[in-house]
């Protein structure tokens, strides 16, 4: 092999997606799309391999607001150039690249599905996991629906763009994300996870007695699924986490009740989302609910 290392450019998305096939991952196929030229702002690097002047392999490193204390970082290496220390050489350059980023930030994190080559390379690199995650499908018609009082809790639409929403949606974002710090504003919630061009396309929440009394929001769902049907919605299910443990799975438990009474729902979750978490684990128990696919890893140094 003539190994030779590049800037990225215009048409290599082309080039190496026709050689490296299909994503092997969900995660790859994230990553993917992140892989563009270098740029300031927002900050990130992205760098080619070519043997004999051929792309055979390329890696990215970049900044986030959202997430500031740690960088994103990805490395894919086509299957014929693996175990030739090819994807060590670009995660190095990559490191040495992050030295410059304007936070200074060096920290590195990935994201990978356990047992996969990427997971072991990350293993390699001396990445370590502080996140597991899953997609947990609630099977309909399996619950039992919540009986409301009219002083008790109650059930009510929401905009997605509404004050008290976003509110509840960037608290909750913020307060399950210590592992990772955030820095989830109002602003971003709203851009990133509530307007038209996420895909929400309507809320529900769960207060702890009427509006009219003061009621506040234990509970939240947000939908990105265009039409009810019977493919799985996917849903946001996010609550007050400054609520008692078992008062946040009770309104979780009730919210996903009623969310599931017809029609399916999935939802991506955090082992930090330990609400949701409690509320979902006899419902795997019973066959109410099930586990989709790999679960996710994010690993960092």
């Amino acid at each position: 092999m003539a190994i030779s290392f590049r800037e990225w450019r215009e048409d290599d998305d082309l080039k190496l997606n026709q050689l490296w096939g299909d994503p092997e991952s969900p995660q790859a196929g994230q990553f993917r799309a992140v892989l563009r030229p270098s740029s300031n702002e927002p900050w990130s690097r992205c760098i080619v391999a070519e043997d004999d002047g051929i792309p055979v392999a390329a890696g990215v490193v970049y900044e986030t607001s959202l997430h500031p204390d740690r960088l994103w970082a990805y490395v894919e290496v086509a299957r014929e150039n693996r175990r030739t220390g090819l994807g060590t050489a670009l995660l190095d350059m990559l490191r040495k690249e992050a030295e410059s980023a304007p936070s200074g930030v060096t920290k590195l994190r990935a994201k990978v599905e356990p047992g996969t080559p990427a997971a072991a390379f990350a293993e390699a690199a001396g990445l370590t996991v502080i996140q597991r995650s899953c997609v947990v499908l609630v099977e309909p018609g399996r619950l039992k629906l919540p009986v409301f009082t009219d002083d008790g809790p109650q059930l009510d639409e929401a905009a997605t763009g509404s004050v008290e929403l976003t509110q509840s949606v960037t608290q909750f974002y913020n307060a399950v994300h210590e592992w990772d710090r955030a820095d989830m504003t109002l602003g971003k919630a709203q851009q990133m996870l509530l307007n038209d061009a996420t895909g929400a396309t309507g809320a529900v929440v769960l207060r702890d007695k009427p509006k009219k009394d003061g009621g506040k929001i234990a509970a939240f769902a947000v939908s990105y699924t265009q039409e009810r049907t019977d493919e799985p919605a996917d849903v946001l299910v996010g609550y007050d986490t400054t609520l008692d443990l078992d008062e946040a799975q009770a309104a979780v438990e009730s919210l996903v009740a009623m969310l599931a009474y017809q029609y399916p729902v999935q939802l991506e979750v955090d082992e930090s989302m330990t609400a949701v978490v409690r509320a979902l684990a006899p419902l795997i128990k019973v066959g109410a609910a099930r586990q989709v696919g790999s679960e996710t890893l994010i690993l960092s140094d």
